[in-house]
């Protein structure tokens, strides 16, 4: 036990024991940083920071259009339609080519059968052997022959609903186009917008930034990237504006003591800590 501490009751230390401890803590604000600004310039951190939370909430306002997901998924259905397009064309191009080739079947057996029967209405053949041949194969080639009909009735059919579908899935894929063009057309002009809003608001920083000493503002850039964007804050009533940290009267006190021209900085978060009139400090 120091000398200082003689007579104490048990429990009890001398107040200036704590100090240093408080101290301690307090280098935080002030101790491992030194940098000094007119209270003024201090001040307009806070309309630089005004500026800067605009700029970002414009830039999330652009990144958070409702379009973004109108295009992306009105791209989406206008990519698969068009592969259904693709898709159904080609089959009204292979059925076309079968319905072709049906035809040509078909032809083919009839001109036959009507070689056959220009022969046996000729008189040429007199053979009994031969004309009962002759016959066999034309009554052969009128069976192949409703065959083939049937089946260029079929595959007839088979084209006229693939060119039905092509029919409706292009007219589809028309409407997704125009779809696609009225979410890009309004995105379009939200962006004019926001675009135009970022850079009456990007000069009005441009003033603020040039009367910022070079120090302050380079500790307060680096701050905002470090600190999701803020890089001043405000102490208000005790607490601080950034972190929302709450501060002792001992700390607000030792923060107070400070010249004001002496730039602090919150021990929970580090942003700049700017006293106003309504700091309590």
């Amino acid at each position: 036990m120091g000398r200082g501490d003689q007579g104490l009751p048990p429990g009890h230390r001398p107040v200036d024991r704590a100090r240093p401890h408080v101290l301690h803590r307090l280098t935080r604000f002030t101790g491992a940083f030194r940098l000094n600004a007119a209270p003024a310039d201090q001040i307009r951190l806070l309309d630089l920071q005004a500026i800067d939370s605009k700029l970002d909430q414009l830039a999330h306002r652009r990144r958070s259009l409702p379009e973004h997901a109108e295009i992306e998924q009105a791209t989406a259905d206008h990519t698969a339609l068009k592969d259904l397009v693709v898709a159904a064309q080609a089959q009204q191009g292979d059925t076309a080519r079968e319905l072709t080739k049906a035809e040509q079947d078909v032809e083919q057996v009839r001109a036959r059968a009507a070689r056959n029967q220009q022969r046996l209405d000729s008189g040429a053949i007199t053979s009994p052997k031969d004309l009962e041949n002759l016959q066999h194969e034309i009554g052969s080639l009128a069976k192949r022959q409703g065959d083939l009909e049937e089946v260029v009735l079929e595959v007839m059919e088979r084209l006229e609903n693939a060119q039905t579908r092509v029919t409706e899935l292009t007219a589809r894929l028309e409407h997704s186009t125009v779809v696609l063009a009225e979410a890009e057309s309004r995105r379009d002009a939200a962006f004019a917008e926001i675009d135009g809003e970022a850079e009456k608001v990007r000069r009005d920083r441009e003033t603020v930034a040039a009367v910022v000493p070079a120090d302050l503002l380079k500790l307060y850039t680096k701050l905002r990237e470090q600190q999701g964007g803020v890089g001043a804050a405000r102490l208000y009533q005790r607490r601080c504006e950034g972190c929302r940290t709450e501060f002792s009267i001992t700390e607000l006190n030792a923060i107070k003591a400070e010249p004001a021209d002496k730039v602090v900085r919150c021990e929970n978060c580090s942003r700049i800590l700017v006293r106003t009139a309504d700091s309590g400090a």
